[in-house]
């Protein structure tokens, strides 16, 4: 059996937390399991780091930013690897050019090209733990690059499907996935399961329990999910293709405030002008999200859409430098937005959902701005002063 485990940032905080870890890393090794760890950066070291850098320049180059921050992760697996070898156990830590893991070179937001796996299977023959860093790859330059939020999540599952582990557990300050998120409604639901698709929508829509892009390559190589809590050893949540239960109507009810809304307004009414637009947005590697066109009374289009609230500088900049070569007009932003969602298999087969989410938020006086859906889910963008009202609102009229 080879399980990979992966611990965050809360799990490794201080050493008290990481000889934690190394005993459940120990136990798992007993029970008859290879192990291989993946650990995120100790506490708030990557915010610090982040921070440091910024006392030099707001907008750090962001190569030298991958460079600085992986030096969180290789001192957690050094620590954790010397922790466990003090407690009698064979142990190593690697980071990503030891292992190594190719990845793209988009600085800040790298993805997995692929894993060599021969030095880690070579170390657990060994019969020693195998320590890795999260969160980081190298390029084809041989340059240290990052994955973006929720990249220690990615390791762990790229790992997991690289070498057929039986089973990627994810460790969290949280005992498992939840309805909501149990700090805004302190009644949320602990689910025992839930499929890769409405896991895939809760975590892109919020849900901070797991990244979009680890689930992604769960559900694309068949990697089983354990959610759990390294502070204690209650059941957690398992993510995988199906479940066991009958399709609740709604899973659960998440916000993402990390979202700024962009509006472009006097492109020509023709086919091309989007194109051009959404185009050059992929060039440069910046997703959107929710996107609304209409045409104005002048005959002119207007493109409202949402990214990353940490891509709405970089975006801005780039229409402003390309603002002939698309026609526009007009060009505003407003960051202080937010997304709720209402995710569930169930949406699929039922009618009246929306009417009950929106119902829901009009009976609390939020109004909403933008809409889009898909058949697990329906999400409106609202102003984010209202957004953990709305949360507990519909996950009372969901739930309750």
């Amino acid at each position: 059996m080879l399980t990979v485990m992966k611990f965050g940032g809360s799990s490794v905080a201080d050493l008290e937390h990481i000889r934690n870890v190394a005993n459940r890393c120990i136990a798992k090794q007993r029970e008859g399991s290879q192990v291989v760890v993946v650990l995120s950066a100790m506490g708030k070291t990557t915010d610090n780091l982040i921070a440091t850098a910024k006392q030099i320049t707001e907008q750090p180059s962001r190569r030298e930013l991958d460079m600085l921050l992986t030096t969180g992760e290789q001192l957690s697996v050094s620590l954790m690897a010397m922790t466990l070898i003090s407690m009698g156990v064979s142990a190593v830590s690697l980071n990503a050019w030891q292992v190594p893991m190719h990845t793209t070179s988009n600085y800040q937001n790298a993805r997995f090209k692929r894993i060599d796996s021969e030095r880690i299977r070579k170390e657990l023959d060994a019969n020693k733990i195998v320590i890795v860093t999260g969160f980081q790859g190298i390029n084809k330059y041989e340059d240290i690059t990052t994955l973006g939020r929720g990249g220690s999540d990615t390791t762990a599952v790229a790992l997991a499907a690289e070498l057929h582990a039986d089973v990627c557990e994810i460790y969290t300050d949280v005992d498992g996935v939840y309805t909501a998120d149990p700090r805004v409604v302190p009644n949320a639901h602990k689910m025992t399961e839930i499929t890769y698709d409405e896991m895939l929508e809760m975590a892109s829509l919020g849900a901070k329990v797991l990244h979009s892009r680890c689930v992604e390559i769960a559900k694309k190589y068949g990697v089983e999910l354990l959610v759990c809590s390294s502070l204690n050893h209650n059941s957690g949540t398992i993510v995988r293709e199906k479940t066991k239960m009958e399709k609740m109507l709604i899973s659960g009810v998440a916000a993402d405030k990390n979202v700024a809304k962009i509006r472009v307004a006097g492109l020509g009414n023709e086919p091309n002008s989007t194109f051009r637009l959404l185009n050059l947005l992929d060039k440069n590697k910046l997703n959107i999200d929710v996107m609304i066109q209409s045409l104005g009374k002048d005959g002119t289009k207007s493109v409202s859409f949402t990214v990353a609230k940490s891509d709405m500088l970089r975006v801005l900049d780039l229409l402003n430098e390309n603002k002939d070569y698309l026609g526009i007009k007009k060009l505003d932003s407003d960051e202080n937005v937010a997304k709720v969602s209402v995710i569930g298999a169930g949406i699929r087969s039922h009618s009246g959902v929306a009417a009950k989410m929106f119902g829901a938020l009009a009976s609390i006086d939020v109004n909403t701005e933008m809409v889009t859906t898909s058949e697990i889910r329906i999400t409106a963008l609202i102003d984010e002063a209202y957004a953990d009202l709305a949360v507990r609102k519909l996950h009372e009229t969901f739930f309750d």
